[in-house]
């Protein structure tokens, strides 16, 4: 892989072409431990308490037609309830499973436990590759798949991250956020890094999928130079959202109405986005876990959420997707 770095924006040419027009779309799930998001990250303080539940949003996912790819972490990996639940689905090719890194709790442990390097792309390289290989080889021995897509955890790439992923047989990475900034806390800004696939090399070895979000108002086409400078205040941010002047939309149930994501999914079918990526953290199907999930009315209204974003996405002509779907439909 030539001098590849996911956290440079592309060059045009960079961009991934389909074999047809059809618009698709890919359901991620961050598959990960139960912790406390108000808490230092810890190696030790986390649960498994929500794995159970993945058996229900598997069916529903069935019952909808939708092939969901399951980010998995290390703790996850190790689940002997979570392969259970996921392994004839995986086989079946009803499911898909990826890598998800989160190095706090993913042995090799030789790094303090930081902010700074709760981004994984901030380790040295050597430590990181070893983690990712880790990670990988307990995926695919308790799995019995071989994972195929990278989601970084916290959106943490590195400099290196891209040339390890291709060195661990990684196709494609679904990192990059982009319209968000994490530089703040010591990790990417991947504020001008565009909305649709491209290639992260030369030789078109790794593809990168951007998580979907949109800026949406009257202002959003200048949202890219508006949004950034009203960080020091974020109040400001709410006005221009109730005025209908500028929002930042990301494309997940957790803490965005259906209307809100009807909005980003109509901007990215206007900008003729190709795929669109949708994500959430596996702890939201368990009531407790997540702010985003308090208790069984919102777990209703979190399956309610995603019924009528598939019922929308069908009516405008959107196909669910799945990895080997893109893979196979993706000009090389």
């Amino acid at each position: 892989m030539a001098d590849a770095n996911l956290l440079d924006p592309p060059l045009a040419s960079a961009r991934a072409r389909f074999r047809d027009d059809i618009p698709r779309f890919l359901i991620t799930v961050d598959t990960e431990e139960d912790f406390d998001w108000d808490a230092p990250f810890s190696r030790d303080s986390h649960d498994l308490r929500h794995v159970g539940k993945l058996a229900r949003f598997q069916q529903f996912c069935e019952s909808e037609g939708v092939v969901p790819v399951y980010l998995v972490d290390w703790p996850i990996a190790n689940s002997g309830v979570a392969a259970e639940i996921l392994r004839e689905p995986l086989a079946a090719g009803r499911a898909e499973v990826g890598v998800q890194l989160h190095p706090w709790v993913n042995p090799p442990f030789q790094e303090e436990v930081t902010q700074h390097n709760s981004f994984a792309g901030n380790l040295p390289p050597e430590l990181e590759e070893a983690k990712l290989e880790m990670l990988r080889d307990a995926i695919e021995n308790n799995f019995g798949i071989a994972p195929l897509v990278y989601r970084a955890g916290r959106y943490g790439l590195g400099p290196h991250t891209a040339q390890l992923l291709s060195d661990q047989g990684i196709a494609i990475d679904t990192s990059v956020r982009p319209l968000f900034d994490y530089s703040s806390e010591g990790g990417p800004d991947y504020r001008a890094h565009p909305l649709h696939p491209y290639w992260a090399d030369e030789a078109r070895t790794l593809l990168e999928l951007p998580l979907t979000s949109s800026f949406w108002g009257l202002l959003r086409r200048q949202g890219h130079l508006i949004y950034p400078r009203l960080w020091r205040a974020p109040a400001m941010r709410g006005v221009l959202a109730r005025l209908g002047l500028l929002e930042r939309v990301p494309l997940t149930p957790e803490g965005v109405s259906v209307e809100e994501a009807i909005r980003c999914i109509d901007i990215a079918l206007d900008d003729r986005l190709p795929v669109l990526v949708l994500s959430f953290h596996s702890p939201s199907l368990r009531p407790g876990s997540t702010p985003y999930v308090r208790d069984a009315d919102d777990l209703d209204a979190l399956y309610d959420w995603w019924r009528r974003i598939f019922a929308y996405l069908h009516h405008r002509g959107v196909k669910p997707s799945s990895v080997s779907d893109v893979m196979a439909m993706v000009e090389r």
